[in-house]
């Protein structure tokens, strides 16, 4: 099947790779120990505006198309993995909420800052108690005259330390649930009654800052309940909506991760043979990469062929909870090969092939782990929506 894109988008993906290539993979390890991305390279992709790469031009933005996105961030993945955490939300998750059901007004306020990288949006869902299971949060929401009080927590927050900007879904209406019950606000980082915690110590993307939000009293005008009072209770769908794009991208993460640890195990066997390794001994090696080349090839027609459904119109709800089980457990495959064939170097701190098996591990995990995508994979073939 043909995958193409148009010329102004190729230029993109080809400015992309370079900027990986130069700037990014040199500095992949250093970031990894020192936990933070340099400022410099921040303002780097904000000149690149990779910022707003799904962000329609209308509001600042380069209005990129799934498939161009995804080719993104197949490349900036190739690189640590933070990279692409640092502009995904921005992409995805934390802006995607206004664009799919914010008024003209929300649109128009916030969508140019954040595709401009001068404000960083996040997605805040995930709770103590509600982690997999989002229809259990329990951050509250009540009206008060013009306002609403929030209530509650969220944790393990994408860019929450460096974001303006926060999608939040809070229960409007504990007797509803997800049903009607559960509305969508932009929380704004100065609003009173919210604050940020401290950044968490992770296995894995340590230069990717994630935290928890706490609200109490947390005063939102009701103009921020995303796309409007007649909104209120249609939270859930505009959160499952935005994941649903979320999982192609994670999807794509994915994939770059595992062509990088593909490539880098093919310049080890390579490596061997050169310096006379006798067949017997390179052999196992020889078919490893032999599987992992024919996995990736699989995850990758996988990704594109939903990314293009989308495109052309299409819910890809179902594809892209399929892309993000098959991808991100391609990736650890992958990893965990990779760990086999560089034997003891790849333990060691140094090498790359530890970095990336401990940052894959996550993908399985955010934005609904391999678990979630069976339900949801299984429970619409049984309604036969697939």
């Amino acid at each position: 099947m043909e995958y193409s894109i148009p010329t102004k988008e190729l230029r993109v993906v080809e400015k992309v790779r370079a900027f990986v290539k130069e700037r990014l993979d040199p500095i992949s390890l250093q970031v990894e120990e020192d936990g933070r991305i340099p400022e410099e390279i921040v303002e780097e992709m904000r000149r690149l505006g990779l910022f707003g790469l799904s962000i329609p031009e209308k509001y600042g933005g380069s209005g990129l198309s799934t498939l161009a996105e995804v080719l993104v961030y197949e490349e900036m993945t190739r690189a640590n993995a933070c990279f692409r955490s640092r502009i995904g939300t921005n992409n995805g998750i934390g802006s995607m909420g206004i664009l799919f059901d914010g008024t003209e007004d929300q649109k128009g306020r916030y969508l140019p800052p954040i595709a401009s990288g001068r404000s960083t949006a996040a997605f805040a869902l995930t709770e103590p108690d509600a982690g997999s299971d989002a229809a259990r949060i329990s951050t509250s929401a009540v009206l008060e005259g013009d306002s609403w009080i929030l209530n509650g927590s969220k944790l393990f927050i994408t860019n929450g330390g460096c974001a303006d900007i926060f999608t939040t879904i809070a229960v409007a209406d504990a007797n509803k649930r997800t049903p009607g019950g559960f509305t969508a606000f932009i929380i704004e980082r100065d609003m009173p009654g919210f604050t940020v915690g401290n950044p968490d110590r992770k296995m894995g993307m340590r230069g990717s800052m994630t935290n928890e939000l706490v609200f109490r009293n947390c005063r939102v005008p009701k103009n921020n309940v995303i796309g409007g009072m007649h909104m209120v209770g249609q939270g859930f769908k505009t959160a499952m909506r935005v994941l649903d794009k979320g999982r192609l991208t994670i999807g794509a993460a994915a994939l770059g991760a595992s062509q990088k640890l593909l490539e880098l195990c093919i310049q080890k066997l390579k490596s061997k043979m050169k310096t006379g390794a006798p067949a017997d001994e390179t052999q196992s090696s020889r078919f490893t990469i032999a599987d992992m080349a024919t996995e990736l090839h699989a995850a990758r027609q996988m990704l594109y062929h939903a990314a293009r459904l989308r495109d052309q119109g299409n819910n890809v709800a179902h594809e892209a909870s399929m892309v993000k089980l098959f991808c991100t457990e391609t990736a650890s495959r992958i990893a965990d090969r990779a760990m086999d064939i560089f034997e003891d170097k790849g333990y060691l701190k140094k090498s790359q092939i530890e970095m990336y098996l401990r940052d894959v591990r996550l993908y399985r995990i955010f934005e609904g782990t391999s678990e979630i995508q069976r339900l949801i994979i299984s429970r619409n073939l049984l309604k036969g929506e697939s």
